[in-house]
Protein backbone atom coordinates (compact mmCIF):
# COMPACT_ATOMS: atom_id res chain seq x y z
CA UNK A 1 0.00 0.00 0.00
CA UNK A 2 2.85 2.37 0.83
CA UNK A 3 4.56 1.57 -2.50
CA UNK A 4 1.31 2.25 -4.35
CA UNK A 5 1.09 5.72 -2.86
CA UNK A 6 4.75 6.47 -3.71
CA UNK A 7 4.15 5.38 -7.32
CA UNK A 8 1.08 7.60 -7.44
CA UNK A 9 3.09 10.63 -6.29
CA UNK A 10 5.95 9.91 -8.70
CA UNK A 11 3.51 9.53 -11.59
CA UNK A 12 1.61 12.71 -10.72
CA UNK A 13 4.80 14.76 -10.38
CA UNK A 14 6.36 13.51 -13.61
CA UNK A 15 3.61 14.57 -16.03
CA UNK A 16 2.55 18.05 -17.25
CA UNK A 17 0.08 20.05 -15.19
CA UNK A 18 -2.84 19.82 -17.66
CA UNK A 19 -2.34 16.07 -18.11
CA UNK A 20 -2.14 15.73 -14.33
CA UNK A 21 -5.48 17.49 -13.88
CA UNK A 22 -7.08 15.36 -16.59
CA UNK A 23 -5.75 12.16 -14.98
CA UNK A 24 -7.04 13.22 -11.55
CA UNK A 25 -10.52 13.96 -12.94
CA UNK A 26 -10.48 10.59 -14.74
CA UNK A 27 -9.60 8.74 -11.53
CA UNK A 28 -12.38 10.55 -9.67
CA UNK A 29 -14.90 9.70 -12.36
CA UNK A 30 -13.83 6.05 -12.35
CA UNK A 31 -14.23 5.78 -8.56
CA UNK A 32 -17.64 7.47 -8.59
CA UNK A 33 -18.68 5.53 -11.70
CA UNK A 34 -17.81 2.17 -10.17
CA UNK A 35 -19.62 3.11 -6.96
CA UNK A 36 -22.76 4.13 -8.83
CA UNK A 37 -22.64 1.01 -11.00
CA UNK A 38 -22.51 -1.29 -7.97
CA UNK A 39 -25.34 0.61 -6.29
CA UNK A 40 -27.46 0.45 -9.43
CA UNK A 41 -26.75 -3.27 -9.87
CA UNK A 42 -27.92 -3.99 -6.32
CA UNK A 43 -30.94 -1.70 -6.38
CA UNK A 44 -32.13 -3.06 -9.74
CA UNK A 45 -32.58 -6.48 -8.10
CA UNK A 46 -35.29 -5.08 -5.82
CA UNK A 47 -38.92 -5.38 -6.92
CA UNK A 48 -40.81 -2.06 -7.16
CA UNK A 49 -43.90 -3.64 -5.58
CA UNK A 50 -41.81 -4.59 -2.54
CA UNK A 51 -40.74 -0.96 -2.05
CA UNK A 52 -44.37 0.18 -2.28
CA UNK A 53 -45.33 -2.32 0.43
CA UNK A 54 -42.45 -1.14 2.63
CA UNK A 55 -43.49 2.51 2.26
CA UNK A 56 -46.89 1.75 3.79
CA UNK A 57 -45.21 0.78 7.08
CA UNK A 58 -43.93 4.27 7.82
CA UNK A 59 -45.43 7.42 9.23
CA UNK A 60 -43.69 10.76 8.77
CA UNK A 61 -42.32 10.73 12.33
CA UNK A 62 -41.12 7.12 12.23
CA UNK A 63 -39.28 7.80 8.95
CA UNK A 64 -37.64 10.94 10.37
CA UNK A 65 -36.59 9.00 13.48
CA UNK A 66 -35.01 6.16 11.48
CA UNK A 67 -33.15 8.59 9.19
CA UNK A 68 -31.97 10.55 12.24
CA UNK A 69 -30.40 7.36 13.65
CA UNK A 70 -28.47 6.94 10.38
CA UNK A 71 -27.19 10.50 10.70
CA UNK A 72 -26.12 9.76 14.28
CA UNK A 73 -24.45 6.53 13.15
CA UNK A 74 -22.21 8.34 10.67
CA UNK A 75 -21.73 11.35 12.95
CA UNK A 76 -20.06 9.13 15.55
CA UNK A 77 -17.96 7.38 12.89
CA UNK A 78 -16.77 10.78 11.63
CA UNK A 79 -16.16 11.93 15.21
CA UNK A 80 -14.11 8.79 15.84
CA UNK A 81 -11.89 9.51 12.83
CA UNK A 82 -11.46 13.15 13.88
CA UNK A 83 -10.52 12.02 17.39
CA UNK A 84 -7.86 9.65 16.01
CA UNK A 85 -6.33 12.10 13.53
CA UNK A 86 -6.28 14.94 16.06
CA UNK A 87 -3.73 12.93 18.03
CA UNK A 88 -1.08 14.30 15.65
CA UNK A 89 -2.79 16.58 13.10
CA UNK A 90 -5.75 18.86 13.80
CA UNK A 91 -8.70 18.54 11.41
CA UNK A 92 -12.21 19.95 11.64
CA UNK A 93 -15.37 17.87 11.80
CA UNK A 94 -16.07 18.93 8.20
CA UNK A 95 -12.67 17.64 7.05
CA UNK A 96 -13.21 14.39 8.97
CA UNK A 97 -16.59 13.97 7.23
CA UNK A 98 -14.97 14.69 3.85
CA UNK A 99 -12.31 12.03 4.47
CA UNK A 100 -14.60 9.40 6.04
CA UNK A 101 -17.36 9.53 3.41
CA UNK A 102 -14.95 10.02 0.52
CA UNK A 103 -12.91 6.97 1.54
CA UNK A 104 -16.15 4.99 2.01
CA UNK A 105 -17.03 5.65 -1.64
CA UNK A 106 -13.55 4.60 -2.75
CA UNK A 107 -13.68 1.40 -0.70
CA UNK A 108 -17.25 0.31 -1.36
CA UNK A 109 -16.28 -2.14 -4.14
CA UNK A 110 -13.03 -3.39 -2.58
CA UNK A 111 -12.68 -6.54 -0.39
CA UNK A 112 -12.95 -5.91 3.36
CA UNK A 113 -12.79 -2.12 2.88
CA UNK A 114 -9.11 -2.30 1.89
CA UNK A 115 -9.63 0.72 -0.37
CA UNK A 116 -10.38 2.85 2.69
CA UNK A 117 -6.74 2.63 3.79
CA UNK A 118 -5.40 3.84 0.45
CA UNK A 119 -8.03 6.57 0.10
CA UNK A 120 -7.43 8.10 3.54
CA UNK A 121 -3.68 8.07 2.98
CA UNK A 122 -4.08 10.42 0.01
CA UNK A 123 -5.57 13.15 2.21
CA UNK A 124 -2.24 13.52 4.04
CA UNK A 125 1.43 14.08 3.13
CA UNK A 126 3.47 10.98 2.30
CA UNK A 127 5.43 11.36 5.55
CA UNK A 128 2.24 10.59 7.49
CA UNK A 129 1.33 7.41 5.56
CA UNK A 130 2.21 4.92 8.31
CA UNK A 131 0.37 6.96 10.94
CA UNK A 132 -2.79 7.07 8.84
CA UNK A 133 -2.67 3.31 8.23
CA UNK A 134 -2.25 2.71 11.96
CA UNK A 135 -5.04 5.13 12.92
CA UNK A 136 -7.42 3.55 10.44
CA UNK A 137 -6.49 0.11 11.78
CA UNK A 138 -7.20 1.25 15.34
CA UNK A 139 -10.57 2.67 14.31
CA UNK A 140 -11.63 -0.47 12.45
CA UNK A 141 -10.26 -2.78 15.16
CA UNK A 142 -12.17 -0.95 17.90
CA UNK A 143 -15.38 -1.37 15.91
CA UNK A 144 -14.65 -5.06 15.32
CA UNK A 145 -13.83 -5.57 19.01
CA UNK A 146 -17.19 -4.00 19.90
CA UNK A 147 -19.03 -6.20 17.40
CA UNK A 148 -17.26 -9.29 18.74
CA UNK A 149 -18.01 -8.51 22.39
CA UNK A 150 -21.71 -7.85 21.87
CA UNK A 151 -21.93 -10.59 19.23
CA UNK A 152 -20.59 -13.33 21.51
CA UNK A 153 -22.87 -12.07 24.29
CA UNK A 154 -25.79 -12.18 21.88
CA UNK A 155 -24.94 -15.71 20.73
CA UNK A 156 -24.93 -16.98 24.31
CA UNK A 157 -28.31 -15.37 25.02
CA UNK A 158 -29.94 -16.52 21.79
CA UNK A 159 -28.53 -20.00 22.34
CA UNK A 160 -30.66 -20.24 25.48
CA UNK A 161 -33.81 -19.47 23.47
CA UNK A 162 -33.07 -21.51 20.36
CA UNK A 163 -32.79 -24.80 22.28
CA UNK A 164 -31.56 -27.34 19.69
CA UNK A 165 -29.83 -24.55 17.77
CA UNK A 166 -27.66 -23.62 20.76
CA UNK A 167 -24.97 -26.23 20.10
CA UNK A 168 -24.42 -24.78 16.61
CA UNK A 169 -23.98 -21.33 18.12
CA UNK A 170 -21.52 -22.77 20.63
CA UNK A 171 -19.59 -24.33 17.75
CA UNK A 172 -19.39 -20.97 15.97
CA UNK A 173 -18.01 -19.31 19.10
CA UNK A 174 -15.50 -22.13 19.60
CA UNK A 175 -14.27 -21.93 15.99
CA UNK A 176 -13.96 -18.13 16.14
CA UNK A 177 -11.82 -18.14 19.27
CA UNK A 178 -9.76 -21.05 17.92
CA UNK A 179 -8.95 -19.03 14.80
CA UNK A 180 -8.23 -15.98 16.94
CA UNK A 181 -5.85 -18.02 19.14
CA UNK A 182 -3.96 -19.33 16.10
CA UNK A 183 -3.82 -15.79 14.71
CA UNK A 184 -2.37 -14.54 18.01
CA UNK A 185 0.24 -17.33 18.22
CA UNK A 186 1.57 -16.54 14.73
CA UNK A 187 1.27 -12.77 15.05
CA UNK A 188 4.96 -12.25 14.21
CA UNK A 189 4.51 -13.80 10.77
CA UNK A 190 1.16 -12.25 9.91
CA UNK A 191 1.25 -8.76 8.41
CA UNK A 192 -1.49 -6.20 7.79
CA UNK A 193 -0.77 -3.49 5.21
CA UNK A 194 2.98 -3.89 5.67
CA UNK A 195 2.92 -4.09 9.48
CA UNK A 196 3.31 -7.33 11.44
CA UNK A 197 0.49 -7.89 13.92
CA UNK A 198 3.03 -7.81 16.74
CA UNK A 199 4.36 -4.40 15.62
CA UNK A 200 0.84 -3.06 15.26
CA UNK A 201 0.09 -4.20 18.81
CA UNK A 202 3.24 -2.53 20.10
CA UNK A 203 2.41 0.70 18.25
CA UNK A 204 -1.11 0.73 19.66
CA UNK A 205 0.27 0.32 23.19
CA UNK A 206 2.28 3.54 22.74
CA UNK A 207 -0.87 5.53 21.97
CA UNK A 208 -2.33 7.73 24.72
CA UNK A 209 -4.71 5.67 26.83
CA UNK A 210 -7.42 8.34 26.78
CA UNK A 211 -7.36 8.32 22.95
CA UNK A 212 -7.91 4.56 22.80
CA UNK A 213 -10.66 4.72 25.44
CA UNK A 214 -12.48 7.49 23.57
CA UNK A 215 -12.20 5.56 20.30
CA UNK A 216 -13.65 2.45 21.93
CA UNK A 217 -16.46 4.44 23.54
CA UNK A 218 -17.41 5.98 20.19
CA UNK A 219 -17.38 2.52 18.60
CA UNK A 220 -19.74 1.19 21.28
CA UNK A 221 -22.10 4.16 20.90
CA UNK A 222 -22.16 3.69 17.12
CA UNK A 223 -22.83 -0.05 17.43
CA UNK A 224 -25.71 0.52 19.83
CA UNK A 225 -27.19 3.18 17.53
CA UNK A 226 -27.48 1.01 14.42
CA UNK A 227 -28.48 -2.03 16.50
CA UNK A 228 -31.39 -0.06 17.97
CA UNK A 229 -32.20 1.27 14.51
CA UNK A 230 -32.71 -2.35 13.42
CA UNK A 231 -34.83 -2.97 16.53
CA UNK A 232 -37.05 0.05 15.86
CA UNK A 233 -37.56 -1.16 12.29
CA UNK A 234 -38.74 -4.49 13.72
CA UNK A 235 -41.32 -2.57 15.77
CA UNK A 236 -42.39 -0.49 12.75
CA UNK A 237 -42.94 -3.69 10.77
CA UNK A 238 -45.09 -5.06 13.58
CA UNK A 239 -42.75 -7.82 14.79
CA UNK A 240 -43.73 -8.92 18.28
CA UNK A 241 -40.50 -9.72 20.11
CA UNK A 242 -39.04 -8.87 23.51
CA UNK A 243 -36.42 -6.14 23.66
CA UNK A 244 -33.69 -8.38 25.14
CA UNK A 245 -34.17 -11.22 22.66
CA UNK A 246 -34.37 -8.83 19.71
CA UNK A 247 -31.11 -7.09 20.63
CA UNK A 248 -29.35 -10.40 21.35
CA UNK A 249 -30.36 -11.67 17.91
CA UNK A 250 -29.30 -8.40 16.23
CA UNK A 251 -25.92 -8.54 18.01
CA UNK A 252 -25.47 -12.14 16.83
CA UNK A 253 -26.39 -11.20 13.26
CA UNK A 254 -23.83 -8.38 13.05
CA UNK A 255 -21.11 -10.58 14.55
CA UNK A 256 -21.72 -13.50 12.18
CA UNK A 257 -21.88 -11.15 9.17
CA UNK A 258 -18.67 -9.35 10.18
CA UNK A 259 -16.51 -12.50 10.16
CA UNK A 260 -17.40 -13.33 6.53
CA UNK A 261 -14.93 -11.73 4.04
CA UNK A 262 -16.78 -9.65 1.45
CA UNK A 263 -16.91 -6.39 -0.42
CA UNK A 264 -18.77 -3.61 1.40
CA UNK A 265 -21.69 -3.60 -1.01
CA UNK A 266 -22.44 -7.27 -0.34
CA UNK A 267 -23.18 -6.50 3.32
CA UNK A 268 -26.88 -6.44 2.54
CA UNK A 269 -26.79 -10.03 1.26
CA UNK A 270 -24.62 -11.35 4.11
CA UNK A 271 -26.47 -9.56 6.89
CA UNK A 272 -29.76 -10.44 5.24
CA UNK A 273 -28.89 -14.15 5.14
CA UNK A 274 -27.73 -14.18 8.77
CA UNK A 275 -30.81 -12.23 9.86
CA UNK A 276 -33.22 -14.53 7.99
CA UNK A 277 -31.70 -17.60 9.67
CA UNK A 278 -31.59 -16.14 13.19
CA UNK A 279 -34.95 -14.37 13.18
CA UNK A 280 -36.50 -17.29 11.31
CA UNK A 281 -35.91 -19.37 14.44
CA UNK A 282 -38.13 -16.87 16.26
CA UNK A 283 -40.88 -17.17 13.68
CA UNK A 284 -40.33 -13.75 12.07
CA UNK A 285 -41.48 -13.48 8.46
CA UNK A 286 -38.63 -13.73 5.93
CA UNK A 287 -39.94 -10.86 3.78
CA UNK A 288 -39.97 -8.58 6.82
CA UNK A 289 -36.32 -9.32 7.67
CA UNK A 290 -35.16 -8.90 4.06
CA UNK A 291 -36.98 -5.55 3.87
CA UNK A 292 -35.40 -4.34 7.12
CA UNK A 293 -31.85 -5.35 6.15
CA UNK A 294 -32.32 -3.67 2.75
CA UNK A 295 -33.50 -0.46 4.42
CA UNK A 296 -30.52 -0.55 6.78
CA UNK A 297 -28.25 -0.95 3.76
CA UNK A 298 -29.87 1.98 1.97
CA UNK A 299 -29.77 4.31 4.96
CA UNK A 300 -26.30 3.45 6.29
CA UNK A 301 -24.39 2.71 3.08
CA UNK A 302 -26.08 3.84 -0.13
CA UNK A 303 -26.90 7.39 1.00
CA UNK A 304 -23.44 7.95 2.61
CA UNK A 305 -21.79 6.65 -0.60
CA UNK A 306 -23.82 9.12 -2.68
CA UNK A 307 -22.72 11.96 -0.39
CA UNK A 308 -19.15 10.65 -0.44
CA UNK A 309 -19.22 10.74 -4.25
CA UNK A 310 -19.55 14.52 -4.08
CA UNK A 311 -16.53 14.67 -1.76
CA UNK A 312 -14.51 12.46 -4.12
CA UNK A 313 -15.14 14.89 -6.98
CA UNK A 314 -13.83 17.76 -4.82
CA UNK A 315 -10.78 15.78 -3.69
CA UNK A 316 -7.30 17.31 -4.11
CA UNK A 317 -4.44 14.95 -3.17
CA UNK A 318 -1.40 15.93 -1.12
CA UNK A 319 1.29 15.73 -3.80
CA UNK A 320 4.29 16.88 -1.77
CA UNK A 321 6.98 14.25 -1.22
Amino acid sequence: MFQVKVCFFVLMNSIPYKAKQFLLVLVKLLIVGFAFYYLYAELSKKNLDDWQLVSTKFTFFSLVGIVFLSVLNWFFEILKWQNLVNSFYKISLKEAAFQSLGSLTASVFTPNRVGEYGAKMLYFPKSETKKIILLNFIGNSSQMATTTFFGVLGLFITGLFYDYFSYKIGLVIFLFFSIFSIFFMFRKKISIYGFSVEKLTQKIRTFPRNLLITTQQLSVIRFLIFSHQFYFLLLIFGVEITYSLALATIFSMYFLASIVPSIHLMDVAIKGSAAVVLFGKLGVNQWTIVSITTLMWLLNLVIPVLIGSLFVMKFKPKLEL
